[in-house]
């Protein structure tokens, strides 16, 4: 897999995820595209607010259960669940962060992350969508181009065949004779 490919994979998970967000009512849903620098830590960050703990923790165990589901995707670590204060799920390519309010707005991740490009998660939607319209329109221009039909081939042999009459035959080349060189006599063996 390439990497583009990979990170539209990672943009599909992302858009899953947030939309599980509003689906469960979750406020202010933020995706964070974090700047190539910071990418060893991850490519992006999905943030969401609760009302409540149980809320926050349904939210997370919505996604967990429909990234598995739908895309075999499992999260490789979970944190805060049972507080559910602060529920972090990191899928490796993108973290999510579940919040109360109240902790979201004490650590303020957004600020902290000022290089990030903050998208909500229709922008990031839209943004998905023409990226993958782009995608098939080359893919479908690329599978025309190989199945489109050979332009017709005109034969040209009947062609070659009446001009190669009229042309003159070849001239053969004559080899030069190089002059023999007079055999050596031999002494006569005749006695005079």
């Amino acid at each position: 897999m390439t990497t583009s490919q990979a990170h539209e994979q990672t943009r599909i998970l992302v858009q899953a995820a947030a939309k599980v967000c509003e689906d469960k009512k979750g406020e202010d849903t933020r995706i964070l595209e974090l700047d190539p620098i910071d990418s060893g830590l991850s490519d992006f960050f999905l943030i969401t607010s609760a009302l409540n703990d149980r809320q926050a923790q349904a939210i997370a165990d919505e996604i967990e259960f429909t990234l598995k589901r739908d895309h075999g995707v499992y999260a490789t670590s979970v944190e805060g669940r049972r507080q559910g204060d602060w529920i972090l799920l990191d899928y490796v390519d993108f973290v999510v962060h579940v919040f109360l309010a109240e902790r979201r707005a004490f650590y303020d991740i957004e600020r902290l992350r000022k290089s990030a490009r903050p998208l909500t998660p229709a922008e990031f939607d839209a943004e998905l969508k023409s990226a993958l319209a782009a995608k098939t329109r080359a893919a479908r221009s690329k599978t025309s181009a190989k199945t489109a039909p050979a332009p017709a081939k005109t034969s040209i042999e009947p062609k070659l065949k009446k001009s190669a009459k009229k042309l003159p035959a070849p001239a053969k080349s004559v080899a030069k004779k190089s002059p023999r060189k007079p055999a050596a006599k031999k002494p006569s063996s005749k006695k005079a």
